[in-house]
């Protein structure tokens, strides 16, 4: 049965019927003298329309499906396990502070577990959560009228207003426990629900200019939460334990570095998401002590099995995914000579992605192109980047421009039937969502440059666990160009290709790459990784009879040739810089 919205046990709805008589006072002193809860009733009418409710026996409500909330509600196992490897951990909280309770099955793993709690505070924003919570933990209390009672406030507040300042002032000599499972969602995602749980907008992580723009400014709702309370309770002697996705103790781990926050003995244990939750996500559990020295790793386990799976975290100043594969190669984390790139961004595959069936161009509506060919260039994915080298293409692709912001007119006097074609499907441009296209010229696309039209190329993919690196030649007689999963450089020469490739394939470059990369990130392989690799080191412990045995027809001349280049533009970047800096000094 249901009230409220909220499912409610026989034994609670005995209770009420056996009290019927009794005012709102007196039932909610009655209550608290059961199960802690302070004002069960917050007005005379909900204990009114309680009543009815048992009286009637109305029908049992279904349930709404919050998941796009990112309410993924904690099973009670799960509870249970997270309170009991707290324990396990000699870990005797005096207050509960639950700052997203839900249904409350965290306060009652708690209450079950733990025999010295004091006080337990529990918010939630959604009403039946708190309804629910409530009929919870007066049911516990009733089946288990011996156990230890603390006094329980449960708030319906928005977790983003509430005071947790003024906890962390009233009980700062107490053992604390901030535990919980906060949404698994992002602020934009919320935001384009119509979802009033928000924070109030900020810079919340301090980016900048393009970073703000594009992306980095969206951020995890569960991150948010965390920091906030981490933040607050710094000061307290206890601990914090969160049910996030993985990338929100990595992004705390990230900062952690720069903002410092007085945690340790930091420890996270994944989850498998789809059994408890029944999302594809990697989550954990992510515990640490508060009020300690800052803590600069983290040592990731499984919760099942309790089995260490890797220790990561910053070494030097330096953030890898595996401390100790980072020891190994430690001399290879330095700067890379030559730039990566991401490659082309239209957002508008429907029509500028191409398929050629027996020479006759298909665009994703399976619509018929008749356009020339000067600007339809062989387009490769990550998925494409499997083979050593590349020279075919299943895709293509319409490039508009040589470089970002060049104007697009041009288009409609050299080339009418492509001009005509994008013309008459101008509304997938006018659509484009992202700030990267206000103000450019019509047809306009990203990741685009001289660096797109070099020949051959060595790329990667970003999208996948991968972490080889692929030769990709031109694809009849035009350079091939990758989309925006992928990276790439580009080369005047094959053979300078083939060493690079050679080079970043070697076994040593890989074992680096292993432990820099974090394989649960939606994207493993990034240009900030990229550009960590020293190419230079990798040089210094490579000779010419290994080119030679990956390498066909290599001379030593190609050899020295390559090193001589890569020298000469090292110094030339170490010219520039000296250069600004010089500039900097005259003009400060």
């Amino acid at each position: 049965m249901k009230v409220f919205e909220a499912n409610i046990t026989p034994s609670v709805i005995d209770f009420f019927e056996n009290s019927i008589s009794l005012s709102v006072e007196d039932f909610n002193s009655e209550i608290e003298s059961i199960c802690g809860i302070n004002f069960f009733f917050e007005t005379p009418s909900e204990l009114k329309e309680l009543i009815d409710t048992v009286s009637n026996e109305r029908a049992v409500v279904n349930e709404p499906d919050r998941a796009e909330y990112g309410d993924f509600q904690t099973n009670r196992n799960l509870s249970d396990k997270v309170c009991h490897l707290l324990k396990n951990q000699n870990t005797a909280p005096e207050i509960i502070i639950e700052p997203t309770c839900g249904k409350g099955n965290f306060i009652l793993s708690c209450l079950h577990t733990f025999d010295d709690v004091k006080f337990i505070y529990g918010v939630e924003i959604y009403k039946p959560y708190v309804w629910e919570t409530k009929f919870a933990i007066l049911d516990y209390y009733l089946k288990s009228k011996n156990s230890h009672l603390p006094e329980i406030h449960i708030y319906h507040y928005n977790v983003f207003d509430f005071d947790f300042k003024k906890i962390s002032e009233k009980h700062k000599d107490q053992k604390i426990l901030v535990i919980g499972n906060p949404p698994w969602v992002t602020n934009s995602k919320l935001s384009s629900l119509g979802s009033d749980n928000l924070p109030v907008k900020s810079n919340f992580k301090n980016h900048n200019g393009l970073d703000a723009i594009t992306g980095k400014g969206n951020f995890d709702i569960g991150e948010y939460i965390s920091v906030k309370l981490i933040s607050t309770f710094s000061k307290s002697d206890g601990n914090f334990a969160f049910l996030v996705k993985n990338s929100v103790s990595k992004n705390i781990l990230l900062e952690q570095n720069k903002i410092k926050y007085r945690i340790s003995n930091i420890k996270q244990f994944d989850i498998d998401a789809k059994i408890e939750f029944n999302v594809s996500v990697n989550a954990c559990l992510l515990l640490c002590a508060l009020n300690k020295r800052p803590g600069m790793s983290i040592s990731e386990y499984n919760i099942y099995t309790k089995r260490l799976i890797r220790e990561y975290g910053w070494v030097n100043n330096k953030f890898v995914a595996n401390i100790d594969l980072y020891l190994k190669s430690e001399d290879l984390d330095g700067e890379f000579p030559f730039v990566w790139r991401q490659g082309v961004k239209h957002d508008a595959s429907k029509i500028m992605e191409l398929e050629n069936i027996n020479g006759q161009y298909f665009n994703n509506n399976k619509e018929t192109v008749e356009i020339e060919k000067d600007l339809v260039f062989a387009l490769l994915k990550s998925s494409d980047l499997k083979g050593a080298v590349i020279d075919n293409s299943r895709k293509y692709t319409i490039i508009t421009q040589k470089k970002v912001g060049q104007e697009t007119k041009y288009i409609r006097e050299l080339y009418p039937k492509t001009y005509y074609y994008l013309f008459n499907n101008i509304e997938y441009f006018n659509k484009r969502k992202s700030s990267i296209y206000k103000g450019k010229p019509v047809f306009s696309i990203f990741g685009i440059g001289d660096y797109s039209f070099k020949p051959y190329k060595v790329a990667i993919a970003g999208m996948y666990k991968t972490t080889t690196f692929s030769l990709v030649k031109p694809i009849i007689n035009k350079p091939a160009m990758l989309d925006d999963t992928c990276y790439f450089i580009g080369f005047d020469t094959l053979i300078e290709a083939e060493i690079t490739r050679f080079l970043l394939n070697k076994e040593g470059t890989q074992e680096f790459i292993q432990s820099i990369a974090f394989k649960d990130a939606k994207r493993m392989i990034t240009k900030d990784l990229l550009m960590r690799i020293n190419l230079h080191e990798i040089i210094s412990h490579t000779n010419f009879d290994e080119l030679q045995l990956g390498i066909a027809d290599i001379k030593i001349k190609d050899w020295e040739n390559y090193k001589a280049k890569l020298t000469k533009k090292e110094f030339e970047r170490n010219q520039q810089l000296n250069i600004f800096t010089e500039h900097a000094l005259h003009t400060s």
